[in-house]
């Protein structure tokens, strides 16, 4: 006993010179900003020797959300979630497919996998520079059709002002609310077979919260006094282009690994029952990735919450079609002097990796306290 508490004093004594430090600069300072956007920071002579700072409660988040002169925060928040669906869904299913035919041990497999794994060593700046001149309008992409004889293409891969998929600003409540409503339901079905009881719990919760989105759709509390319309801007496909591009392989690594992870006797057991490699791929192999999905999204959802220098350098700072938060943030703080409403942008954005990492890593520790 004597020795087991002698070592838990040295590995705090070890520790406890890098826990000081991430307690002062890491949540010392995020707890520092959610000060600074409770006040009015900037709506005065900012940058004075000793500014008047008041506190004003919650009213820099209202104004984010609901002001008249923030639509272009509440657009890059719709951006923001285009952005992080079609990372995800685009770098998960691309990395996926080529990490299954490497598995397949084609000729040239090392060349490949460096291949499709080097732009992941590419920093965000130097890639964003490369893929603007790629996708500018009158070069790059455009031109490649007129080397097999073809017309030069002309959509505006980056100055785009056409819209799609648009929505009024004020439906936001009853939306959010019809996708939990749906998302408990179809998780509910997911888990019928196995757990009756949680799926009948989360079919009955969805099926109540949909039937009163639709009695009570008209009547929830609006965000605006007025119609306000966003949607998917087709400026941003190139942005999100370039940002599958250069993380497809950083998840063909991490399925490569975990396929080659899988014992050969599963996938010989597979062969002697009569499935096919679609077969072996679709219902043992994938199925055993699931850990690896599950950490993929997570890293990809909180990139996509931070795509400032590619953003910055494929169509720079006042482009309102690309925005992004983490743009608007500096914008805001650095150009506007509104120290106060920038901390609010960043509050906000940190609750929504939050969203993504917390549950992630109270799982983890679930999983590690039962023994997994």
């Amino acid at each position: 006993m004597a020795d087991i508490s002698r070592d838990k004093w040295k590995a705090l004594l070890t520790l406890s010179p890098s826990i000081v430090l991430i307690a002062v600069f890491v949540y010392g300072f995020i707890g520092n900003t959610i000060q600074i956007s409770l006040t009015d920071w900037g709506r005065g002579a900012a940058l004075s020797l000793n500014p008047e700072i008041n506190y004003i409660g919650f009213e820099n988040y209202i104004e984010l959300f609901t002001g008249f002169i923030d639509g272009r925060f509440r657009q890059d928040m719709v951006n923001a979630t285009f952005y992080s669906v079609t990372l995800l869904a685009g770098a998960i299913g691309l990395g996926l497919f080529i990490a299954i035919l490497l598995d397949r041990k084609p000729r040239g497999e090392d060349i490949l996998r460096t291949i499709f794994l080097y732009p992941m060593a590419l920093s965000f700046i130097v890639s964003g520079t490369i893929w603007r001149w790629l996708l500018a309008p009158q070069g790059g992409v455009n031109v490649l059709p007129t080397y097999f004889g073809f017309e030069k293409l002309s959509f505006k891969w980056l100055t785009s002002k056409e819209t799609i998929f648009a929505f009024n600003w004020q439906n936001l409540l009853p939306m959010l609310l019809s996708l939990i409503a749906a998302v408990l339901i179809v998780t509910g079905f997911a888990y019928l077979r196995s757990k009756r009881k949680r799926a009948t719990k989360l079919l009955a919760t969805g099926t109540l919260l949909g039937l009163f989105v639709a009695i009570a759709g008209s009547s929830l509390p609006q965000a605006l006094f007025m119609e306000e319309m966003h949607g998917f801007n087709l400026a941003t496909i190139g942005i999100i282009v370039a940002t599958v591009w250069q993380y497809s392989g950083y998840t063909m690594a991490l399925y490569l690994a975990g396929l080659h992870g899988i014992s050969q006797d599963i996938a010989d057991a597979a062969q002697l029952d009569g499935a096919s490699q679609a077969a072996y791929y679709r219902y043992v192999a994938i199925p055993m990735l699931k850990p690896i999905t599950i950490s993929a999204v997570i890293i990809l959802s909180h990139i996509s919450l931070k795509m400032f220098d590619l953003i910055f350098a494929m169509t720079g700072p006042d482009n309102a079609a690309t925005g992004h938060p983490a743009l608007l943030m500096y914008l805001t703080t650095f150009r506007a002097n509104d120290f106060a409403k920038g901390a609010a942008i960043a509050v906000v954005l940190f609750l929504l990796a939050a969203m993504f990492i917390i549950p992630y890593l109270v799982s983890s520790y679930r999983q590690k306290r039962r023994g997994y």
